[in-house]
């Protein structure tokens, strides 16, 4: 069992995503309107959304998760921390977006999308780590339709397919404007990315950095304040 802040609680169970720095570090990053509806794009547990709730008191969340363990977790994880009237958890394809939803629901978008390509070399990776059924297009393209005009996609990634991203976000209106460069160590390589895309807006890129510990892996203020230490 997971504690979260406002004293919520995540279970995790086995094979699914766990809570991971991926999604401490996107959360902070995440700009949320007023009443926001949030449409997170490959859920698992709920993790992502509970977050979300805790930091927000307005906001609502729908998550689409393929894997019926982790979507049942989820259902468990709302109801057992009273969410039910702020967040839905659907079993289903994420690329069923244009089948569930009317174009332009929701006013932002937030994912932690799988990072291993899929195929016969990954076929022992937990479906929760391989993007099979969750490639990068695919993802922007649901993004985009969900997004009214304006709204913002938040998801975290590798740097090493920091191109890729840009240039499937632009094929569908979504424009790259802002990224966060994630170090584990001040002097060590970026380990992890933040991006934010908004649907419609015009070419900008701004750029940040966040280090999580210092050279002699002391926690830097920021870790301090992501984990709520």
């Amino acid at each position: 069992m997971e504690f979260l802040p406002n004293g919520y609680t995540l279970n995790v169970p086995e094979g699914a995503f766990p809570l991971s720095t991926d999604s401490m570090v996107l959360i902070p990053f995440v700009r949320l309107p007023k009443s926001a509806r949030v449409l997170d794009l490959g859920s698992g547990c709920g993790t992502l959304g509970m977050l979300l709730c805790a930091q927000n008191e307005s906001c609502t969340v729908t998550g689409l998760e393929i894997d019926e363990t982790a979507h049942l977790a989820a259902l468990e994880n709302i109801r057992r921390n009273a969410l039910s009237l702020r967040m839905e958890s659907i079993c289903a394809d994420l690329r069923s977006v244009s089948e569930r939803f009317s174009a332009g629901a929701f006013d932002l978008c937030v994912s932690n999308p799988p990072y291993f390509s899929g195929g016969p070399v990954s076929k022992n990776t937990p479906l929760a780590r391989r993007e099979d059924l969750c490639p990068a297009r695919e993802l922007m393209r649901s993004a985009s339709y969900a997004l009214k005009f304006g709204g913002d996609f938040f998801l975290v990634h590798r740097p090493e397919r920091l191109a890729e991203l840009i240039a499937a976000g632009a094929e569908f209106a979504l424009e790259a404007k802002r990224l966060r460069l994630v170090r584990h160590r001040q002097d060590g390589p970026v380990s992890l990315i933040l991006l934010q895309f908004q649907k419609g807006a015009k070419p900008g890129l701004e750029w940040e950095e966040l280090v999580l510990r210092n050279p002699d892996g002391s926690p830097t203020p920021a870790y301090r304040e992501i984990y709520h230490l």
